[in-house]
């Protein structure tokens, strides 16, 4: 076992054994080849279930990375540039002065449709056909390119069109043929995931939270006009079958080792798999939109679909980190300038990123 093995997988057994976590799993890759794979507690308390290195977790806004990835590859085949209006690909998208949102709004959470329409309901959210036609019908926040804002469930949806469009499948499909199955993952890495392997999943539960940090926030808060409270990310809406197997490409279903070896293969080879040449990573990670959330309302920086900057770190302290983290605590990012991509996933939400701060920190420390 290597020393940093060891230190990932004593601090992860710590973090399990004290309650602040009930399963998780870390993966660490660097230049192409795995040199942390590390998991600790339940799977499934009700059970017992252990947590296995290939136990999928749904994970809140991971699954965004590998959105971008998909969006990506399709790119680097010449399928659409960044700069091609969504309404070339997507005519009926640009409706209410949408017809200037480009792709490279849509990736750097610029595009001005954060919003989903305030009744969307969690059935709502597995029809593919009805949330594409509230894109549609959308109006802009702000002019394309002039703000930055989290689009915490169009930015799935908008992406995930824009490759039916181009490619005549669903983006599930996509990163099955042209992302995990390459990389040998396919049976860790999902959007939409089978009901037959829902067996396999981590089951989540919610960290307890204290009620009064929600009384504390300003009730005219952009985020409550972005979307309904039944769509806020909860155990009990990432434990919903429908939610599982549905195609929501704001989150996915993986293991760490699957999202962190996407990672390592955007960075370079991974056995003999690189999903983008080294120009466009070097073009995707550069900061793309930057300053405050317009609808979160703190500090932002973003990349063509990742965020820019380490867990418990900022863009400017970590430039050649990039990434997205999932509500609940999950993150995966990679490091251009150390060949590092690193991943922790978990079922136990938090509302923070304690656990990725820390075990993060032994790995770059390393």
């Amino acid at each position: 076992m290597s020393d940093l093995q060891q230190q990932v997988q004593e601090a992860a057994d710590r973090l399990v054994e004290s309650g602040a976590e009930r399963g998780l799993q870390v993966a660490v890759y660097r230049d192409g080849i795995q040199v942390v794979d590390v998991v600790a507690g339940v799977a499934d308390p009700g059970t017992g279930r252990p947590v296995t290195a290939d136990t999928p977790f749904y994970n809140f806004s991971i699954g965004k990375g590998a959105t971008a990835t998909v969006a990506h590859v399709l790119a680097e085949r010449g399928l659409f540039g960044y700069d091609t209006p969504v309404a070339e690909l997507w005519p009926e998208f640009g409706r209410h002065g949408k017809q200037g949102v480009t792709v490279r709004h849509v990736l750097s959470h610029t595009a001005g449709v954060p919003g989903v329409p305030l009744d969307t309901t969690p059935e709502d959210v597995c029809d593919w056909d009805k949330m594409v036609a509230a894109l549609e019908d959308a109006e802009l926040w702000w002019e394309p390119g002039t703000k930055v804002g989290y689009h915490a469930y169009t930015f799935g949806f908008l992406v995930g069109e824009i490759v039916r469009r181009v490619t005549g499948k669903p983006i599930s499909q996509v990163l099955l043929e042209d992302v995990a199955g390459p990389l040998g993952v396919a049976d860790e890495l999902y959007f939409g995931m089978p009901e037959t392997e829902h067996h396999r999943l981590a089951r989540l539960e919610d960290a307890p939270v204290d009620p009064a940090a929600w009384g504390e926030m300003p009730a005219d808060l952009p985020m409550f006009k972005a979307g309904p409270l039944t769509l806020m990310p909860t155990a009990e809406l990432g434990n919903r079958a429908d939610y599982l197997s549905s195609d929501i490409p704001a989150g996915g279903k993986t293991s760490a080792r699957a999202i962190a070896r996407m990672y390592a293969a955007l960075l370079g080879e991974v056995d003999g798999t690189r999903l983008i040449s080294p120009e466009r990573l070097r073009e995707v990670t550069a900061v793309a939109s930057s300053g405050v959330d317009e609808v979160f309302g703190m500090p932002t920086t973003w990349g063509l679909g990742y965020g820019i900057g380490g867990p418990g770190s900022t863009a400017e302290a970590s430039p050649t980190v990039f990434g997205v983290p999932g509500a609940g605590g999950s993150a995966a990012w990679a490091d251009t300038a150390t060949g590092t991509a690193f991943a922790l996933t978990k079922n136990r939400l938090t509302n923070d990123f304690a656990a990725a701060s820390l075990i993060g920190g032994i790995v770059t420390s390393a």
